[in-house]
């Protein structure tokens, strides 16, 4: 569990000498992230002004977090690229597969039964390879990376798109595909565009009823959901100094609902008190030895707008009270106008489930903020209207806030503590009655809330919030309720108002656990076996991908043509699926079953070229790929947006598919595409989308002489005899030319280790 303070010197000795470079190269004064990001280039060359938005580059990360579920596939890859151990640090963390069904210890005891195979499998190769391993219970792994590895100034990536919420310490932490911490791992630089910067500037100070979770659901609504797209936001101003540290990850964590590649706020006094106040002493003293740099420039923060390419102000002593929702994160309500959002758009006033914790809000304060609540219920004589579920970050959370008493004042009002996982969040939460498909609404303090997304009923109507906000609509037990404003009935007759939450940043006791639940690898892992049984349901390994075969791709099918919103939920679902994570030709029995098919409108119907009937859409796939035929998807704008889910990816390459053409992709999604060895394109025209027909024979041409910047050009066939021919673009470099040639990225690594 040690945080490799070595390493952490290092990284800040490379600091003075590169960030004075990079200021000379740039010639103007840095923000933080140019800081970290020129601190981490791969080959130490700081005499370059990188072009944001269109300069691919390869940097250097210091760590490599992976969750379960996603881990299972980077480490098959990984087995392959031949190395005896990681080339940086890295950790394993059992945090998805645990569903939530009766409470922590039943939920807990259950998936370790029936999990037991995949636990095996990625202690053992965490063993062998030099990774920390995190077992089932331990907590989720950004709340396990804030506590125990992140730090300021460092550079992390992790196989989760949530990974940001490290940000919160100061870390540029990205989301992204089991191919890229493959490659990270195996000791090769990682490669991404120079991201446009997104200044937030705050001011004022929160009170109240208000905390940090409102101003990450204001700047949601300010951005929707791909406005960061491209782009690091970076907070900074007096009112960002006056969050705590774990508020600034809850800020973090949730960018990925903006399509951010990730967001981060600098060192400041709140930073040091949560690193000295979770044993990390000895990185605040190294931090505070160069904190000028782990900070923007002054000139920076003074004239925002001449050094970001968009800027945002938010007064915080102003900020209201949000909920977002339902169905997408970016639909957003301040609380003096949600009562009557509810009423007029005849969302389900009455609510079913209130659910706070996860990875984005979890932390002491949050806990300690929401028992306040729960604890006035019980003093006012409330009776809870609403079921009402607590998810607890980590096991060290849990542990404290046990101890000091706020687990039962949950129990008290009839709460439900489930275990330290993601649950509810990622859909694994057994919900009694939702398979009946009834239109109700629940309110989390999640970061994420698309259809289907926590209980896989599509008129569930998901709402994020606060902790604070999602206690008090489920003591009311309706959307309608405003805190701030409206009294309640009590079990007396009595009208009552809720006072202001209270808590504490942390706990004055400070923090306390028996078991983190952390394993240590083999000091040496040569002689470790990793099994993989050949009949395993859940686990199989993986066979490279064949290599492009140097011609044009002639005759496509068309499998779908996705019509609307196409997340790496649509296209690869959570939930029951997560069993098959290790195990793609399994899994790949859901690919594309939640997009819209534009022909008819449905899910997971498409029409078979072979037979003209409408059937599934990975059975009408596999019908092709028996019969030789390659297909295309089309999709629509910002298509896999959401998850860093590299399966979105592999499931199609896997089944046969070799074209993904779109309006725009999602960023980890294309990168993902490209990793596999897919062709992932976009139309030039937008409108060319509708060009399409369902019974299309398309071609792609120019792949002959594929080359950075050159478009390729699509035919459409149509059935009638008629054609139509457009440009499409794509954003391959040179060195993602050759994934595309060799099969994949995998490939190449292997090929370059064995030499």
């Amino acid at each position: 569990m040690a945080f490799d303070i070595e390493m952490i010197k290092s990284v800040y000795q490379r600091f003075e000498g590169r960030i004075d470079a990079a200021r000379k190269s740039v010639g103007k004064p840095l923000t933080l992230t140019e800081k970290i990001l020129y601190a981490h280039l791969w080959t130490g060359e700081t005499n370059t002004a990188y072009e944001r938005g269109q300069d691919y580059v390869d940097f250097a990360p210091d760590r490599v977090a992976m969750q379960d579920a996603t881990a299972q596939m980077a480490l098959l890859q990984f087995m392959q690229a031949g190395r005896p151990q990681v080339a940086v640090p890295s950790t394993v963390h059992c945090d998805h597969l645990i569903q939530a069904k009766i409470g922590a210890d039943a939920d807990l005891a259950i998936a370790n039964e029936q999990n037991r195979e995949v636990y095996d499998f990625l202690a053992s190769v965490s063993n062998k390879y030099g990774i920390g391993f995190w077992k089932p219970g331990a907590g989720i792994i950004h709340q396990v990376v804030l506590e125990n590895y992140a730090f300021p100034g460092g550079m992390m990536i992790g196989t989760d798109s949530h990974t940001p919420n490290a940000g919160g310490l100061g870390m540029i932490a990205i989301g992204v595909g089991g191919a890229d911490a493959c490659d990270v791992m195996a000791g090769l630089p990682w490669e991404l565009k120079f991201p446009k910067l997104i200044g937030v500037k705050l001011t004022g100070k929160l009170s109240g009823w208000t905390s940090a979770k409102d101003v990450i659901l204001k700047v949601a609504g300010i951005l929707t959901v791909k406005g960061g797209t491209g782009a690091i936001v970076e907070y900074f101003g007096e009112g960002a100094r006056t969050l705590s540290a774990t508020g600034k990850g809850t800020i973090c964590n949730m960018g990925a609902e903006i399509g951010a590649t990730t967001s981060i706020f600098g060192y400041d006094e709140k930073s040091e008190a949560y690193l000295r106040g979770t044993e990390r002493g000895d990185i605040a003293d190294l931090a505070n030895q160069i904190k000028q740099h782990l900070t923007g420039d002054d000139e920076v923060y003074q004239s925002p707008e001449l050094y970001f390419d968009q800027v945002i102000e938010i007064n915080l002593s102003e900020l209201e009270p949000h909920v977002n929702g339902p169905f997408t994160p970016d639909l957003a309500w301040p609380i003096s106008q949600f009562a009557a959002a509810v009423k007029e758009n005849n969302w389900p006033d009455k609510l079913e489930v209130g659910l706070i914790g996860s990875c984005t809000n979890s932390s002491y304060e949050d806990i300690s903020r929401a028992a306040s609540l729960a604890q006035q219920a019980l003093e006012k004589n409330l009776v809870v209207q609403s079921e009402y579920t607590v998810t607890p970050g980590s096991e060290l959370v849990r542990y404290t806030i046990e101890r000091d008493g706020f687990l039962n004042t949950f129990e008290k009002i009839g709460g439900s503590v489930l275990a330290n996982a993601c649950g509810p969040c990622i859909g694994q939460w057994a919900r009694h009655g939702a398979d009946k498909k009834e239109r109700n609404s629940i309110v989390t303090s999640f970061n994420r809330n698309f259809a289907k997304r926590n209980d896989g009923n599509p008129n569930t109507h998901a709402f994020v919030a606060s902790p604070e906000i999602t206690t008090a609509l489920a003591i009311a037990g309706r959307l309608s309720f405003n805190p701030l404003t409206d009294t309640l009935t009590n079990s007396k007759g009595e009208q009552v108002k809720l006072d202001e939450p209270s808590g504490l940043e942390m706990p004055t006791k400070g923090f306390a656990v028996e078991d983190a639940g952390y394993q240590a690898p083999a000091d040496n892992g040569e002689g470790v076996q990793v099994i993989v049984s050949p009949t395993s349901d859940r686990l199989q390994l993986l066979d490279p991908f064949k290599p492009w075969n140097g011609q044009d791709l002639i005759g496509l099918r068309l499998l779908i043509k996705a019509e609307g919103k196409c997340t790496t939920d649509h296209i690869s679902m959570a939930g029951p699926w997560l069993k098959y994570r290790g195990h793609i030709d399994n899994i790949s029995n859901n690919m594309l079953i939640g997009a819209i098919n534009f022909a008819n409108g449905k899910a997971d119907s498409v029409k078979n070229q072979l037979t003209g009937e409408y059937g599934a859409v990975p059975a009408t796939q596999r019908a092709y790929k028996a019969a030789g035929i390659d297909t295309i998807v089309i999709g629509d704008e910002n298509y896999g947006e959401g998850s860093s889910r590299e399966h979105a990816a592999m499931e199609p390459r896997h089944l046969g598919v070799r074209v993904i053409l779109v309006k725009s992709f999602a960023r980890i999604h294309e990168t993902n595409l490209k990793k596999q060895g897919m062709l992932g394109i976009t139309f030039e025209n937008a409108n060319d989308y509708d060009l399409v027909q369902e019974d299309d024979l398309i071609d792609v041409i120019g792949l002959t002489e594929f080359a950075v910047g050159k478009p390729l050009t699509v035919v459409l066939h149509h059935a009638d005899g008629t054609m139509d021919s457009f440009n499409v673009n794509h954003t391959y470099n040179e060195p993602q030319i050759e994934w595309f040639k060799a099969g994949g990225a995998l490939n190449i690594i292997r090929q370059n280790q064995q030499v």
